[in-house]
């Protein structure tokens, strides 16, 4: 029986995890829960999988938590230390880090710290500290399974495979709500056309990303730094969101893992890592599907594809400032403060203002962070 400690229990990742392992209560267990504000649905999963921890980052909604969980031995923690605790708990064999942003960071890094197996879903971890996580994970001898479709394909398709059979790494993306829109039309972008992913059902922040493209700018970091920086990764738009992502070996072979857009099969492999669990859901039929399409992607009409690529050819503090910027952006947009069109803007105004320095320790982050959140609130309130 494996016990599982959940980083972002009520959002998308946290919500499909739990589906999981209700569908496997012989193989794994709810040790923790942590999530940020949502009381009303922690208190319900709570009460279903009857952890020994839970936790609220929000304290003003931590009194009206217990009184909910009154009675039931559950132990209700608060704030950042909470989210520690449920990190880094004695009893969990493994956490499952699915929250949104560069919250899930100390949280994620203190469970890797404990020597914790780690399924990630928090792709802003490795963007903005991944040198610091890579070398906890090497130290404490910590597993990393990525829970992204994507990275979960590459994980998948190198098992057993060396390093220098790679040529390069290929991530597919949808290419999002936008893809087709000219230049001029996503000039006019509303909010509620932006929230309407094609393929994926994801929480506000996320769908935002992938309809800036974003989202593959982070996970092209987030590759990087799972698979060697060395290694070339790039970036290939298939609509339908089937073929998850592809391996190019030296002799010119390609090895793709493919499946129905669905978290919970990613979600599966990571906490069943190495073994395989069935899942009782709908099979691929590829006679069905018909067709499937291939395009570049294009970094004019999507320019936080190349933010990403330069924060990270500069390194140090910059992919910080770079996730840091998105969220204070994509959070203006969606409180309709800015147009779309002004999201990569105003993140490239931020990074062309800030002065990297060297990731030494956590704290170096954290001021990263703290700077560009400060910095982005300013431009916003001077672009609006």
């Amino acid at each position: 029986m494996k016990k599982i400690s959940i980083l972002g229990s009520t959002g998308s990742i946290g919500v499909n995890t739990l589906d999981v392992i209700e569908r496997n209560p012989d193989r794994f267990e709810v040790i923790a829960l942590a999530a940020c504000s949502n009381v009303d649905v922690i208190a319900e999963q709570a009460r279903k999988f009857r952890p020994k921890l839970v936790s609220l980052f929000d304290t003003g909604k931590v009194g009206a938590l217990r009184k909910k969980l009154q009675g039931l031995n559950i132990e209700v923690v608060e704030g950042q230390q909470g989210s520690i605790q449920a990190a880094t708990l004695p009893e969990a064999d493994m956490v499952v880090s699915g929250m949104v942003g560069c919250a899930g960071l100390v949280p994620t890094y203190s469970a890797l710290k404990a020597g914790k197996a780690l399924a990630l879903a928090n792709k802003e971890t490795l963007v903005v500290a991944g040198k610091l996580m890579m070398e906890a994970a090497e130290v404490h001898g910590c597993p990393i399974v990525p829970v992204d479709s994507e990275h979960s394909a590459i994980f998948q398709a190198l098992n057993g495979e060396k390093s220098d059979r790679i040529k390069r790494i290929i991530l597919t993306a949808s290419g999002g709500p936008f893809r087709t829109f000219t230049c001029e039309q996503l000039e006019h972008v509303t909010r509620e056309q932006a929230l309407k992913h094609p393929n994926w059902d994801m929480g506000a922040k996320i769908t935002i990303d992938s309809s800036t493209m974003m989202n593959k700018g982070l996970e092209y970091i987030e590759a990087k730094w799972l698979f060697g920086l060395e290694t070339q990764v790039d970036i290939l738009v298939h609509a339908q969101s089937i073929i998850h992502s592809l391996i190019e070996f030296v002799d010119t072979s390609v090895m793709a893992q493919l499946g129905m857009p669905d978290m919970r099969v990613p979600i599966s492999y990571a906490l069943s890592y190495p073994d395989r669990i069935e899942c009782d859901l709908p099979s691929l039929d590829l006679a069905q599907l018909g067709t499937l399409t291939f395009e570049a992607p294009d970094f004019q009409r999507f320019p936080c594809l190349q933010l990403a690529h330069d924060a990270l050819d500069i390194a140090q503090t910059m992919p910080a400032v770079l996730n840091a910027a998105n969220e204070i952006a994509v959070q203006a947009f969606l409180d309709e403060l800015i147009p779309f069109k002004d999201i990569p803007e105003i993140i490239r105004m931020a990074l062309n203002n800030h002065k990297p320095t060297a990731v030494n320790d956590i704290e170096d982050v954290l001021e990263a962070d703290r700077w560009a959140r400060e910095e982005t609130r300013k431009l916003v309130t001077v672009t609006h």
